[in-house]
């Protein structure tokens, strides 16, 4: 696997936080595609939580100076402050079953000296499939280009 350094020092701080906190989360989409070795470039990086309504999301968001946004008519739910720009709540992942159904298909990636759940590139796969947006239509072809490399490497391990 390829060294996590497309996470902050601040960014893994708060991922941190969410562990600390007993938060269940996953990291989700090609932020965690990119974890997992894809050469793709994202502007965000999404976390799909298990409930929304967890206390410890707030415990870890006070703790490094961040703070939630609920939704509003047709705004989704939000972080906001420096240390959690970048990320991004999903309520849903497209194609795929619940957070509960799709916990059993992520894996544990070490992130400095903290280890997070990131969804599967399998799951990232079927979810881009799913959305048939024109940016995912594109991004497919690489993903499942990684996914032959990472299951041949298995394969020879």
């Amino acid at each position: 696997m390829p060294e996590a350094s497309i996470f902050s020092s601040k960014e893994i701080a708060f991922l941190g936080e969410l562990n600390r906190e007993h938060v269940d989360f996953m990291i989700v989409g090609l932020s965690a595609a990119t974890l997992q070795g894809a050469p793709v470039v994202t502007q965000d990086i999404d976390l799909w939580f298990r409930d929304l309504t967890d206390p410890g999301i707030l415990k870890a968001l006070q703790s490094v100076g961040g703070v939630y946004i609920p939704p509003i008519t047709i705004n989704p739910p939000m972080f906001a402050g420096e240390a959690v720009k970048l990320f991004d709540i999903v309520t849903q992942m497209h194609g795929l079953g619940t957070f509960e159904e799709e916990a059993g298909n992520t894996l544990k990636i070490r992130l400095g000296r903290i280890k997070v759940q990131v969804l599967r590139l399998e799951r990232i796969i079927v979810s881009k499939e799913a959305t048939g947006r024109e940016k995912d239509r594109l991004t497919v072809p690489i993903l499942k280009d990684v996914l032959i490399v990472i299951r041949e490497s298995d394969r020879e391990r």
